[in-house]
């Protein structure tokens, strides 16, 4: 899909390229990410595929085209673009952000308005309740959601992210990492995303990018990067504890079935059978659904020493964190870290249980890694 041909950028006034003599070629439908410290062309790399800066020589092929043959207009309105700042107009609605791009086009209204909607759906964000917002009524990782959706809106094939997920905190970022992951299977872009965090590279790439200095270190999957870093240099950026890195390898779903837990209680298990529960469970606590298994909380051994009743609801303490089930294990590990506890429940995106990891079951899968 993306072909970089032997090319080299040098800007007006500096004597070492920011790019050298670089070879790259990014499959259909895969995540490339460009990882690398600051200043190591990784940026202006991303930016000469769309031609917001043009290579000092080489060649850039899309789709088996000449992209310096392209009109760069056209090009730019084919490709989808997401910054860490978000770049969304504060005078303009959420709607007329999402819809900058086939306004561009021209596309009829009725089929733009569509599209926004269908956007916003799939972002998780409900266009009826966002929809005539501003962006500054929204928080940081909706704005986030929108900037996505914006670059979408189009449907194009490949799409330019530069830090995307940068500018928000920790949970927020792995949550909207997660959620692209997920409309990723369902769209199949091809992507170039930029990042200085090796850690998201791994989590979010089907292959790696690894720059220094405006140069190609090595471009390998994730666990080969883990497994046979190919110098010093990477082996540094990759840093100790590669078995806890491929935690981040790791979705949730993929190990839970093996997994023996409890059942959880129901709203109205009656006190004595918590009683039971809590002690056949290795971490002292039960999980409570309501009749169509949404999770409503947790019972712990010493919340029946606090309170008086007959039944679960009585002693229902609010969870501080879930995770869903396509979330990776080392996403498991930083909410555990987070909430202080060795545990974390697992949902859907309905918010149904689908049962809970602990810090053992992640310590099992690095053993086994060893």
């Amino acid at each position: 899909m993306i072909k970089i041909e032997n090319v080299t950028k040098k800007f007006p006034g500096m004597e070492i390229p920011a790019v050298k003599d670089l070879n790259l070629e990014i499959k259909e439908g895969d995540i490339c990410v460009l990882v690398g410290p600051s200043g190591c062309g990784k940026t202006t790399t991303m930016k000469m595929i769309n031609r917001i800066h043009e290579p000092t020589s080489g060649s850039i092929y899309i789709d088996g085209q000449d992209a310096l043959k392209m009109n760069p207009i056209k090009l730019r309105l084919d490709i989808g673009y997401v910054i860490q700042e978000i770049g969304l107009f504060p005078h303009m609605t959420i709607e007329e952000n999402v819809a900058t791009v086939p306004n561009e086009k021209k596309w009829p209204k009725e089929k733009t308005k569509k599209k926004v909607a269908e956007m916003l759906t799939l972002v998780g964000l409900d266009p009826e309740l966002h929809g005539k917002r501003y962006p500054s009524e929204l928080s940081g990782g909706q704005r986030q959601r929108v900037g996505v959706a914006r670059a979408m809106a189009t449907d194009p094939p490949i799409m330019l992210m530069d830090e995307p997920f940068g500018a928000v905190d920790p949970i927020t970022r792995a949550k909207l990492q997660n959620e692209f992951l997920r409309i990723q299977e369902r769209v199949g872009k091809t992507i170039v995303f930029v990042t200085h965090d090796i850690d998201e590279a791994i989590k979010m790439g089907d292959t790696i990018a690894v720059m220094r200095d405006g140069e190609l270190v090595q471009h390998a999957s994730p666990n080969d990067l883990l497994s046979a870093p190919a110098d010093e240099f990477v082996s540094s950026l990759v840093g100790r504890n590669r078995s806890i890195k491929r935690l981040h390898l790791i979705r949730i779903r993929e190990i839970l079935s093996d997994l023996d837990r409890p059942k959880p209680a129901k709203v109205d298990t009656s006190v004595d059978d918590i009683r039971k529960q809590l002690d056949e469970s290795d971490i002292r606590s039960v999980m409570v659904v309501d009749r169509d298994n949404k999770l409503k909380g947790i019972i712990g051994i010493n919340d029946l020493k606090k309170k008086t009743g007959e039944q679960a609801a009585d002693y229902i303490q609010e969870l501080d964190q879930s995770v869903t089930s396509d979330a990776t294990l080392n996403d498991a590990l930083s909410v555990m870290l987070e909430c202080g506890e060795g545990y974390v429940a697992v949902v859907n995106e309905d918010d149904q249980y689908q049962g809970t990891i602990t810090l053992g079951d992640l310590l099992n899968v690095v053993k086994e890694d060893e």
